[in-house]
């Protein structure tokens, strides 16, 4: 008598969707305001005002630094700790082994990537006439100089954001979509949450073509984890893409003026 493979392999129990989205607005929440406070509480102590301390923040690359660097660990320990408290293993969020052919994935997502987004701006920018396609995304880190410096900048935006980022979003809210919607609708919706959170990154006003930038690229990454079962591919994806702004941003200026002089 043959056995049944989904009752040797049945598939665990997760969490309550209530309880996981409630959670993961939590995290949200607070892992905006914890680096803030954390980082600037000794600033606020010198007597300084609030105004005086954000305009150091946004002045000091390493207290950014720290600032992004607390925010991606505290989203995956308290992911990971909720994964703990209902007694599941990593894997159920994609956290599996990684294969060899992750990376072949993640470098056929990035080509899919660029080649979805670059149709959907296009259609976008057809129908809505004042898209502005060469507005500045505010990103931080806007006066990197040094080695180190950039060091810094490229861990935080390239190693740091891809990591917490899939794990948070790609991993555990499309997790908890997926408990209550069909699969199409949980990616909508977690790609549309992480759009809307890249808006206001905007200089000069809210960032729609960086929304509908994210929105593709949520898209890709998740079609990514229905495909390999994983996190792993999606996370080469996200820092290869980071990886190009970077270059653009921080590199090509300092070639450029190498190159010429």
């Amino acid at each position: 008598m043959k056995k049944d493979k989904k009752l040797n392999n049945p598939k665990p129990k997760l969490w309550n969707f209530w309880n996981g989205f409630l959670y993961a607005i939590f995290l949200f929440i607070v892992s905006q305001f914890l680096p803030l406070v954390l980082v600037l509480y000794p600033i606020l102590l010198e007597n300084y005002s609030f105004h005086q301390s954000l305009n150091w923040l946004s002045s000091s690359i390493y207290a950014q630094f720290l600032a992004v660097l607390i925010y991606e660990l505290f989203t995956v320990i308290f992911v990971f700790y909720f994964l703990r408290r209902k007694k599941l293993k990593k894997d159920v969020l994609g956290l599996r082994k990684f294969y060899f052919s992750d990376i072949l994935y993640g470098f056929m997502g990035i080509f899919l990537y660029f080649v979805v987004y670059y149709v959907i701006l296009m259609i976008s920018a057809s129908i809505f006439k004042n898209l502005n396609l060469n507005q500045k995304q505010n990103i931080g880190f806007n006066t990197v100089s040094g080695f180190w410096e950039l060091v810094v900048t490229f861990v935080s935006l390239v190693i740091l954001a891809p990591i917490a980022e899939e794990i948070l979003f790609r991993g555990f809210l499309y997790t908890t979509f997926k408990i209550k919607l069909p699969k199409i609708w949980a990616a909508l919706l977690t790609s549309i949450i992480f759009a809307s959170l890249h808006l206001p990154e905007g200089v000069g006003g809210l960032l729609w073509a960086g929304a509908i930038d994210t929105f593709t690229l949520s898209m890709v990454l998740i079609y990514l984890r229905e495909k390999t079962n994983g996190l792993y591919s999606g996370m080469i994806v996200h820092g290869l893409k980071n990886g190009l702004a970077f270059f653009i941003l921080y590199m090509s200026p300092i070639i450029a003026i190498v190159r010429f002089r």
